[in-house]
């Protein structure tokens, strides 16, 4: 954005200079000027000195802004007062606390002056032609209530203008609640509601009402106490049931009770605000600056210095701070009357800023000073919730099952049936039989609510059809959702026994299929186990017959020193005549089996004597020729053989080799009923063997 030549807002006067620069010297200068501080003075006939450290801000101040410095100085420190009718000017030097304020002011008045300014410059660079405008989109942000310790007319300007936006937002919302009633067809009209006209007359009314109260302080041009201020107000405007005041308290002060709450106002300081002077020499001296953007906001115009001055009892009458306020308040109103608004309300859930936080007690304090508390009061009134067909069908349409079966005025037309077990769509055609199937349920719904004792539910909840929508009250909402979740419930039942049944028939069916496989499982690991134990039992007894070859083996060629004997050369102790057949082919059998028959001579039961004898020479081949040579020693009493002792032939060999059985190398405990082997075999040369 550029400067150049002319009065336009968009550009400055002087060409070529950019407007930002301008702005940033001049706030530059503004900043330098409220470093400016005075010395209280005690002779009130000379001006307040300046103070040391403030000589530095007053020269950068004057030369960012471009005025004299002694002026700025003079017109700070003294105050011109024009009386009589020849307008006699006097100069009065100023309190310390009066150039502060006069300092103030002309700080308050160039930042006024530049806010319009920017403002104008960004409406015209943004917006059309008035006479090419068809339509356009407002924003308006407003603060909101105010309430705090303290008041005065500030918060009673904000105060003032939410309740006039909330009165035009319930006369909005009231309005747009009867049209949309008349247009669904509904015969309805509002019920009386609390009103904010009666806080609105004590402020605005007329002929007598705050506003109009201030304003006459400050037409007197008189001086006003706090007290007599309350004092007036009070007597003036006792009738209004908006207004009270606080005994307790010893300020000055009066309450307005607002639609938010009501809100404490101080009286002090409240005329002086109201009135907002500025004196004519301060602007005087800024129409002096030689900024090329000040002279642009200043411009000397001697119609705007009349108007500024006062001038003695023939001047106008000034505009106050309030007249101003609702002047454009009702500007802006009239532009909100002739559009279509739309409210958003914006709700702080804590101070903190902290995410997922909320304070019940702020966020209520905020719903009730954004007027939400009474929108809801007005809202449910009427018919709070609306509903469209469609989605009024497809939530409820489960209702129509709870229509008895034999009924005289309640079932429909063949055709509505018909209708009704179609699925829902959006045409009207179809809508209409499956509403009233689901209407015609509210007999049978306010019997239910009757039966469970709300009475006084049952017989108070109205319902309308429109033409789009549904319009019910809360009582009626609560009685539908409650036939709702008693048919949810049956269906939920039906669909529990349901689905138990297939749940058991799955069970049974797992059960059975289990008992088969498990059946199977257990045949086939028994047919497995008895499969391994044969071959077990055929490898031990394979293993056991190679043992036994190889132990009778081993047997023969330990004792082969000892020559073999026919049977007919068997010691003539043997040959007797009481020796029989049987006995004869015992001793056969034996010395073919010797090793068996050797273990059965040593059993501890069995034969016995001279059988036993027998028995063991034959098994062992003893030679009979030399008797004396060895030694048969047997244990009558015990199991087993004592000893055997005989004189070896040749070398001695001994065969050690471990046996393919399990436990072999495990000597069994010795049982009196039980065959046992060989217990210990000795063999040494030129000794005898003792069994």
């Amino acid at each position: 954005m550029r400067g150049c030549s002319g009065i336009s807002p968009r550009e400055l006067p002087s060409t070529g200079c950019p407007i930002q620069k301008g702005l940033w010297k001049v706030l530059a200068g503004l900043l330098h000027l409220g470093n400016i501080h005075f010395a209280h003075s005690e002779d009130e006939a000379q001006p307040c000195q300046l103070m040391d450290a403030a000589k530095c801000s007053l020269r950068t101040s004057a030369l960012l802004l471009r005025l004299s410095e002694d002026m700025l100085l003079e017109t700070v420190r003294i105050r011109i007062i024009r009386a009589g009718r020849q307008q006699q000017v006097f100069r009065k030097p100023c309190s310390q606390a009066e150039c502060d304020t006069r300092r103030d002011c002309v700080a308050k008045l160039v930042y006024a002056r530049l806010f319009d300014w920017l403002v104008s410059v960004i409406n015209s660079s943004i917006c059309a032609e008035p006479d090419s405008w068809t339509a356009f989109i407002g924003l308006l942000d407003v603060y909101g209530f105010e309430s705090f310790p303290d008041n005065s007319l500030e918060q009673l300007c904000i105060n003032y203008a939410n309740e006039k936006l909330q009165q035009h937002f319930v006369a909005h919302h009231l309005k747009a609640q009867q049209e949309e009633y008349a247009a669904e067809g509904l015969e309805w009209s509002f019920v009386n509601y609390q009103d904010n006209q009666n806080c609105l007359d004590l402020i605005e009314g007329s002929p007598i009402s705050i506003c109009s109260l201030l304003n006459e302080e400050c037409r007197l041009n008189r001086p006003s106490s706090a007290a007599q201020l309350q004092t007036r107000i009070e007597s003036a405007l006792t009738g209004s049931p908006c207004l009270g005041h606080n005994k307790l308290s010893w300020e000055p002060s009066f309450i307005v009770v607002h639609y938010a709450g009501p809100v404490r106002y101080h009286t002090a300081g409240l005329v002086e605000k109201n009135k907002d002077p500025v004196p004519p020499e301060l602007i005087g001296l800024l129409q002096q600056s030689q900024d090329p953007l000040l002279m642009m906001l200043f411009p000397d115009n001697p119609k705007e210095t009349v108007q500024e001055e006062p001038s003695g009892q023939s001047k106008a009458p000034s505009l106050t701070v309030m007249s101003k306020f609702k002047a454009s308040l009702e500007q802006l109103l009239l532009v909100l009357y002739g559009t279509t608004p739309h409210y958003i309300r914006c709700i702080k859930p804590n101070s903190q800023s902290q995410p997922q936080t909320f304070f019940q007690k702020e966020v209520l304090s905020q719903l009730e000073a954004c007027g939400l508390v009474e929108t809801i009061h007005i809202s449910a009134a009427g018919f709070p919730i609306r509903v469209s067909h469609q989605n009024f069908v497809e939530r409820y349409k489960l209702l129509r099952k709870l229509r008895p079966n034999a009924s005289s005025g309640l079932h429909s037309t063949p055709a509505a049936k018909k209708h009704s077990e179609q699925p829902a769509c959006t045409e009207e055609a179809t809508l209409q039989p499956l509403l009233q199937d689901i209407l015609h349920t509210l007999p049978a719904l306010t019997r239910m609510t009757s039966t469970l004792g709300n009475v006084a539910e049952a017989t108070s909840a109205p319902l309308h059809c429109g033409k789009t929508k549904v319009f019910m009250t809360d009582s009626m909402l609560e009685l539908l959702e409650c036939g709702r979740a008693r048919v949810r419930e049956q269906c939920a039942r039906c669909i529990q026994y349901g689905w138990k049944q297939h749940r058991n028939r799955k069970q049974e069916r797992q059960r059975r299929a289990a008992v088969c496989i498990q059946a199977a499982v257990r045949s086939w690991l028994t047919r497995k186990h008895i499969w391994r134990l044969h071959t077990a039992a055929t490898v031990i007894k394979r293993a056991w017959q190679k043992w036994r070859i190889r132990m009778a083996s081993l047997a023969y060629k330990e004792l082969d020193g000892i020559e073999e004997r026919p049977m007919s050369q068997v010691p003539g102790s043997l040959h007797s005549s009481t020796l029989s057949s049987a006995d004869t082919r015992l001793l056969e059998a034996t010395i073919r089996l010797w090793p068996l028959g050797l273990v059965l001579a040593n059993a501890a039961v069995g034969i016995r004597g001279f059988q036993r004898k027998l028995v063991v020479c034959a098994c062992l081949q003893l030679p009979s020729s030399s008797a004396s040579s060895y030694t048969v020693q047997t244990a009558q009493d015990q199991a087993g053989v004592t000893s055997i002792r005989a004189l070896p032939q040749g070398s001695i060999k001994f065969h050690c080799q471990k046996s393919p059985l399990r436990y072999a190398d495990i000597c069994p405990e010795p049982s009196p009923y039980n065959v046992t082997g060989f217990n210990q075999i000795l063999l040494e040369r030129h000794s005898t063997v003792h069994v």
